[in-house]
């Protein structure tokens, strides 16, 4: 097993590189009773298969975990000796290069690679609905597997909490909390579309005069509001049982309903989730240099780095995110990200939603006119996103990768906003975001019934489930922007 490692460490340092799926004992893994015997599971793969004798490494209680060893953007095929087995040296199966296969994973090759040298176990059952579907793609991936001594970035690692999570995870699936309601969400894409019927109405029937048109702006940013949430649901798989009915309804969303680009979304979505407020990792907290969050305040401090006032950042918070966010950084990284990639069923989604737009409102005001309305919806519409999105993150630690377990991730990266059927409706149920960030596959109209037994797991193990109102989460946005900047300024002056 020792020689497996070594071959991987050699080709790091040679910067050929490999990335590839492992196998290792875990005394926390998932249990046979729960998620089906472990031996079936191995037999999925056929690299680890190949030694007929059973590994005395495992035992029936325990099961096995994903980790990725090595991930890095160049690659070449490879079979790397080793041993998979008792029954002596053996070769693993033949690795494809990350062109190949993790260009083509859905969350993006960057999102693997977050997790170079980590247990993923935890992390692959909240992101893969059906896993006998993606365990297919996972076979030539296999190389062997990894000895519990082998060295690793894994972190403090708490076995009880994640064994009690898995059985958490077990009860939500007994009480059927990963199956979407089609009605409910038939109603949120059919009040979305009654909003954009409703909006060209009021200016077909009245008059593109200032009352009309401000009611249009407003019920047109609602709607765009909303069809963010949609698209969220269906990025995450959590509407349809396969993912192929999820892609192309996303699509239709993202595409149609928003002129956006739904792989652009999902791979830096997904980013978010897999490592939630950890730097460099995490788009949405990665700020910098416009806005420093947590330890990066201290790292410019130190660098004395001043590309702009941070200890204000507070302030120009207020004229430089909500209203500009969708409007300018998210249309340029959108574009960028599609002529980059080559999404041309993207772009093209993305100009159907611009052509539809244009063709409706041009003849009421002129291209200049339309445009200026398309502009007030997305300001609209990214005042919304930044004070929705953020309100249970930015408050909470941001720093580094500190490689902790999925459920102490998660859960110091998250809070929860106070229930109401008004702030369900309006953050696209996001203030059970400690729910979401946990089961991100799970429909969003059960967080209700789940967060009791969220609640209790914390309660059990001394976690913090933190929950605000409404309006605090949103002060706290910018008294943690302030925070930041003064510590900031603290470590330019004095350190």
């Amino acid at each position: 097993m020792r020689c497996i490692w070594k071959t991987f460490q050699d080709i790091a340092k040679s910067n050929i590189g490999i990335s590839a799926y492992l196998l290792r004992p875990s005394s926390a893994g998932w249990t046979p009773d729960s998620y089906g015997d472990h031996r079936a599971w191995l037999e999925n793969f056929p690299g680890a298969a190949l030694a007929d004798a059973p590994d005395p490494h495992l035992h029936p209680s325990e099961s096995l975990s994903a980790r990725l060893l090595c991930p890095s953007p160049s690659c070449i095929p490879a079979r790397i000796p080793g041993k998979t087995g008792p029954g002596g040296p053996s070769e693993s199966p033949h690795v494809p290069s990350p062109p190949q296969w993790a260009q083509r994973h859905p969350g993006g090759s960057r999102l693997i690679g977050h997790h170079g040298a980590e247990d993923a176990t935890d992390a692959f059952h909240a992101f893969h609905q059906d896993l006998g579907f993606v365990r297919k793609f996972l076979r030539p991936l296999l190389v062997g597997e990894l000895a519990p001594e082998e060295p690793g970035r894994d972190g403090p690692q708490n076995a009880q909490l994640l064994a009690d999570f898995r059985a958490l995870c077990q009860v939500a699936k007994d009480m059927q909390l990963f199956r979407a309601d089609p009605a409910f969400f038939a109603l949120m894409l059919g009040h979305i579309l009654a909003m954009e019927v409703l909006a060209w109405l009021l200016v077909y029937l009245l008059g593109p005069g200032w009352v009309p048109s401000t009611l249009a702006a407003l019920i047109l940013g609602v709607s765009q509001a909303q069809s963010w949430c949609l698209q969220h649901d269906l990025g995450h798989s959590s509407v349809f049982l396969t993912s192929r009915w999820n892609r192309v309804a996303q699509q239709f969303v993202m595409g149609q309903l928003k002129g956006f680009s739904a792989h652009w979304w999902n791979f830096r979505h997904f980013q978010h989730h897999a490592k939630p407020n950890v730097s460099h990792k995490d788009p949405d907290v990665t700020l910098a240099p416009v806005f420093l969050l947590g330890e990066s305040s201290v790292e410019y401090g130190r660098k004395k780095r001043r590309y702009l006032p941070y200890n204000r950042q507070h302030l120009y918070f207020f004229l430089l995110g909500p209203p500009l966010l969708t409007l300018v950084n998210f249309e340029v990284e959108n574009l960028v990200y599609m002529l980059v990639c080559l999404q041309w069923a993207d772009l093209l989604w993305a100009a159907s939603f611009y052509g539809r737009f244009f063709l409706a409102y041009v003849p009421f005001y002129g291209v200049h006119g339309a445009l200026l309305l398309y502009v007030a919806v997305r300001v609209l519409e990214s005042h919304w996103f930044v004070w929705v999105t953020q309100m249970n993150h930015i408050p909470r630690d941001v720093g580094q990768d500190r490689h902790r377990d999925w459920v102490s991730l998660q859960l110091a990266a998250t809070c929860n906003v106070e229930p109401s059927p008004f702030v369900d409706w309006f953050s696209g149920h996001l203030n059970f975001q400690i729910e979401h960030h946990l089961f991100p596959t799970m429909p969003r109209h059960n967080y209700r019934r789940v967060a009791p037994l969220v609640q209790a797991l914390c309660a059990r193990h001394g976690l913090l489930y933190e929950v605000k109102p409404f309006l605090r989460a949103m002060v706290d946005i910018v008294g943690s922007l302030k925070k930041s900047g003064d510590v900031w300024l603290d470590a330019y002056l004095h350190q």
